[in-house]
């Protein structure tokens, strides 16, 4: 018993050497010296008669065997983690990894942490947040919180399972300093003369402006004087009377209400923001993941 106990934690080190492309990394995660890391490996490459990893100074990358020998351990370690918890029934244990976009996450999920980490008190949570694009299998992450469609939330979307988890009305705004100098836009016509607060893509350009026209949808370029990459960025930026920005609502409420923020094009909003939910879609769900999904989506489900 005690050697396929051994076998299967072997198994579980590999994947995620695979994963995080290192030993050292792979070890930190799974509260392991680097040496016992190594050696592991090298006993289960022994055992199979294969070499698994290619090992160089910079990286560690899986042979043709490795790659499949992945994919057959992350089957194997799946079904083994559900028939414990089938048969266990115990509370979710061990560290959870999520990633989130922080306003969103200080706004809807923090307030309700202490109850749910109450609730599963074997559970350690590992949470960083920004608005980058995260890979989640080799930057070792369980699940990501992320405003947008999936496709602008993962390097590869088709990899990616999805669960929307809520709608958030936009608004676009801008400060007065900002009205004094432009004036208000009030129908999309008027957008050419104005600047933007860019939010910046992949590509190096910037999202457009997005506006109603009754039931089309338009996306309107605007010159942009600064471009950012965070929405931490894009209201302060905003607020500093640098261009028009597009927010959801909830973060611009309490400026709106204080007169820091103008809305404008108030009869041309953008279209809600969908915010979803993502993990990895060729891995079963843990336990602990599945309670930190099914919590967040509650948590979310009148974000809008």
């Amino acid at each position: 018993m005690e050697a396929a106990l051994d076998r299967f934690e072997a198994m579980r080190l590999f994947a995620r050497v695979v994963e995080r492309r290192s030993f050292t990394k792979a070890a930190a995660d799974l509260s392991l010296p680097r040496s016992t890391a190594t050696e592991a490996v090298q006993q289960l490459e022994a055992r199979l008669g294969v070499r698994l990893l290619q090992r160089t100074t910079r990286s560690v990358t899986p042979t043709l065997d490795g790659e499949a020998y992945y994919r057959r351990c992350l089957k194997l370690l799946d079904e083994l983690d559900e028939t414990e918890n089938a048969f266990r029934r115990a509370s979710p244990r061990g560290e959870l990894r999520v990633d989130v976009q922080g306003a969103l996450a200080r706004r809807f999920l923090l307030p309700g942490l202490p109850e749910f980490l109450a609730t599963y008190p074997e559970l350690r949570l590992r949470m960083t947040e920004g608005d980058r694009l995260v890979d989640l299998v080799a930057e070792g992450v369980d699940c990501v919180l992320r405003l947008g469609t999936p496709a602008d939330s993962a390097p590869s979307s088709s990899a990616m399972a999805a669960r929307r988890v809520a709608l958030l009305p936009e608004v676009t705004c801008a400060a007065p300093a900002y009205i004094g100098r432009y004036g208000a836009p009030r129908t999309p016509a008027d957008l050419p003369r104005h600047q933007m607060v860019g939010f910046a893509r992949p590509d190096g350009g910037w999202h457009p402006l997005e506006v109603t026209d009754g039931a089309v949808v338009r996306q309107v370029a605007v010159p942009a004087a600064v471009v950012v990459s965070s929405a931490e960025s894009s209201l302060a930026m905003g607020l500093l009377g640098l261009g028009l920005i597009q927010v959801p609502r909830y973060r611009a409420e309490e400026h709106l209400a204080s007169g820091a923020l103008v809305e404008v094009l108030t009869a041309h909003p953008p279209t809600p923001t969908p915010v979803h939910l993502l993990w990895p879609r060729d891995r079963q769900l843990s336990a602990r993941s599945r309670v930190f999904i099914d919590w967040a989506a509650a948590r979310l489900a009148g974000a809008g």
